[in-house]
């Protein structure tokens, strides 16, 4: 019988990281952001407030647990419900990793919060830090990932440049694009000079392929996505879409989840109760059954469900895509 782990999820297959154990520091949703692209829902709980969210103790008592008893991943991620800087003791997570295991130890943050000495510091500890920049003043941060009236953007570039200086490991950089938001290549040229003055050593574009909380957050076309990513230096990788040959025994698999959404419409949350997977897994999925045309999502009572589309819907929808002119956009 599989242990059952409060904190920790996975190892879920993961498009930048290989198999990615993910170790979830703050309960659901608790950000400092709010971002329109945000695969997780709206922040339920938008904060800059920094404590011990989750029980210290209990994270490091597990993480033990998973390495004494032979698993393995590719990484550990601090990541999941929200921004993980927020814990005020994430750091010393951090070390215990590294203490106990050759396994790189990465923290995903949205660089909100690094302008602190203390966030700084214990960032520091990581393997790899991938941080985020998906604008490039106060009013496209504002427009974008909807910040904490508290975070200012001079203030989170501040950090991140700081946090290069004393960073020994590596520095990641995420660039999340939203078609009719940030995605010209004047917008993504600002984005781009930025990055050069703080000097990533990876930079990775993203976009909106799992489902966003708002329904007007489109994806970049994948031509465009490839022209974009040679304005930053170094050029930038697009992230690839995840495909199902990589996934790792889980909690299910995609035929457990359509079969599911097949007899009734569910919200991410219902997946999730229904098969014990913690949001970050049942996103891949969902992602790319609506994607491929699999599934199709709506919103009711402020809520989103899936549905799977009958076989032959999704035969046609594929071979309309498939047909489209590759220069195609989405409209909107």
């Amino acid at each position: 019988m599989q242990h059952q782990y409060r904190h920790l999820f996975g190892p879920v297959p993961s498009r930048r990281l290989g198999r990615s154990l993910g170790v979830d520091l703050v309960p659901f949703k608790h950000c400092s952001f709010d971002c329109i692209f945000c695969q997780l829902g709206r922040t339920t709980d938008k904060t800059v407030t920094r404590r011990e969210y989750v029980p210290t103790d209990e994270v490091i008592d597990e993480l033990a647990h998973w390495i004494d008893s032979g698993n393995t991943a590719d990484a550990i991620t601090l990541s999941g419900s929200g921004e993980p800087t927020l814990h005020s003791r994430f750091g010393e997570v951090i070390t215990f990793v590294r203490d106990k295991t050759s396994i790189p130890m990465i923290l995903l943050t949205n660089a909100s919060l690094l302008n602190d000495p203390d966030v700084r510091r214990q960032a520091a500890m990581a393997n790899v830090v991938k941080v985020s920049l998906s604008a490039w003043d106060q009013a496209s941060l504002e427009q974008v990932n909807r910040p904490h009236p508290d975070i200012a953007f001079d203030d989170l570039l501040q950090g991140l440049r700081l946090l290069r200086r004393d960073l020994e490991g590596e520095m990641w950089m995420e660039v999340f694009l939203v078609w009719g938001t940030n995605a010209t290549p004047a917008e993504v040229a600002r984005i781009a000079e930025l990055s050069r003055d703080i000097g990533p050593d990876r930079v990775q574009l993203n976009t909106a392929v799992r489902p966003p909380c708002e329904e007007y957050a489109y994806a970049v076309p994948a031509d465009l996505m490839n022209d974009l990513a040679g304005l930053f230096t170094p050029v930038a990788e697009v992230i690839p879409e995840y495909s199902s040959e990589s996934e790792t025994p889980g909690h299910a698999s995609e035929d457990d989840i359509l079969n599911l959404i097949r007899r009734r419409p569910c919200t991410l949350s219902q997946i999730c109760d229904v098969f014990g997977m913690h949001r970050n897994e049942a996103t891949k999925y969902l992602g790319k059954f609506t994607r491929t045309g699999q599934a199709t999502m709506h919103r009711k009572n402020n809520a989103t469900y899936f549905a799977a589309v009958h076989d032959e819907t999704v035969a046609e929808t594929e071979n309309a895509r498939q047909d489209r002119p590759a220069n195609e956009t989405p409209q909107g």
